[in-house]
């Protein structure tokens, strides 16, 4: 046999090993997938055989814990929540948050005294309180808003290097305009009575008063600059029209007409349209502010005289209780299945 028919004999061969080291790869790999989706049928097999085994003693723990927790559900004290929409200013929003989880925590911990002094209400009506609590109230249009006022305070560079996303991720329940405050009892009556003192919890901090008398000063300032400034305009307006009604009035000489000094006319005129329409906006832009900034914290919405009954069938007792002794029954019967299964492999070795 000649060199060229044994190298060719030998990479036949070579190549005829590969084939087959794939082949078997690729049959243990099958395999080995096939061994898991049958271990995953063999034990679907098991679990529904063990709950048919069980089915009557399963089925009759869910029965069992629906019964009893209707009668719960229907024996336990009502509980109510009221809610109320405010918008805190003069970055008293830190403020309203620390106070409304120290209410929260005197709820929690039963000490009705501190409560009850607190807000400014009965020691009953504060052991009525269950829980009160604080959360952003805002929508993307309202993100929006703040995300276009929050890059009007920034220099060009900085904003290249932030947008609409970044700003998103970085957002907190403390950047939003509006926070809801919702208060749970079992006295429906007791937010109302409680809404003057929180309120006034903020108000009453001397450094917002000085925020906000600021504020005041800065604003009227404002809005007798902006007043003063269209009546100069106005004035300049009058003055004019008063120049213009004189040119015309004068006798024309011959068919010389300063078109020049015309048209610088009306674009100093229409130059004073602008700026009125300007400063006219700034004003009822003011005005807003004024109107927005009236109170250390506005009161969107206030606590309703009632609160409403706190419904939710996933919380009831009538769902959570069948669930539970379910799984706890479950559960109690897998380790005596086992138990028995362990007994009999001991003895069979034995």
């Amino acid at each position: 046999m000649s060199e060229h028919q044994k190298n060719t004999s030998n990479d036949e061969i070579d190549l005829g090993q590969l084939f087959q080291l794939i082949g078997r790869a690729f049959q243990k790999f099958f395999d080995f997938i096939g061994n898991i989706f049958k271990g995953i049928f063999n034990f679907i097999i098991l679990l529904l055989l063990f709950l048919q085994k069980n089915f009557i003693i399963l089925i009759a723990s869910l029965v069992v814990g629906a019964v009893v927790g209707y009668f719960l559900d229907k024996n336990k004290t009502e509980k109510f929540i009221s809610k109320m929409v405010v918008e805190p200013n003069f970055n008293s929003v830190q403020q309203l948050y620390n106070n409304i989880e120290f209410y929260n925590d005197l709820a929690k911990a039963e000490d009705s005294v501190a409560l009850a002094e607190a807000l400014k209400i009965t020691i009953p009506e504060a052991a009525s309180i269950q829980e009160i609590f604080v959360d952003s109230y805002s929508d993307e249009n309202q993100k929006i808003k703040l995300f276009d006022e929050f890059v009007k305070e920034l220099d060009t560079s900085t904003i290249k290097a932030i947008d609409f996303e970044s700003y998103l991720q970085n957002f907190n329940s403390l950047d939003a305009r509006f926070h809801q405050i919702s208060l749970i009892s079992t006295d429906n009556s007791v937010a109302k009575k409680a809404q003057s003192s929180i309120v006034k919890s903020i108000s009453a901090n001397d450094y917002f008063k000085l925020q906000k008398q600021i504020n005041d000063i800065n604003i009227k300032l404002q809005d007798s600059i902006i007043t003063q400034q269209l009546s100069e305009v106005d004035s300049l307006q009058q003055l004019y029209k008063t120049i213009l009604v004189k040119e015309a009035e004068k006798p024309m000489q011959g068919t010389n007409i300063n078109l020049a000094e015309n048209g610088q006319s009306q674009n100093k005129e229409l130059a004073l349209v602008k700026e009125r329409e300007i400063l006219k906006r700034n004003l009822v832009a003011l005005n807003q502010e004024r109107a927005n900034k009236s109170s250390i914290l506005n009161v969107i919405s206030d606590f309703p005289n009632r609160g409403v009954k706190v419904k939710g069938f996933w919380k009831s007792y009538k769902f959570v209780l069948p669930i539970t002794l379910f799984f706890i029954t479950f559960i109690l019967l897998v380790v005596l299945q086992l138990n028995e299964y362990l007994s009999k492999h001991r003895l069979s070795n034995d």
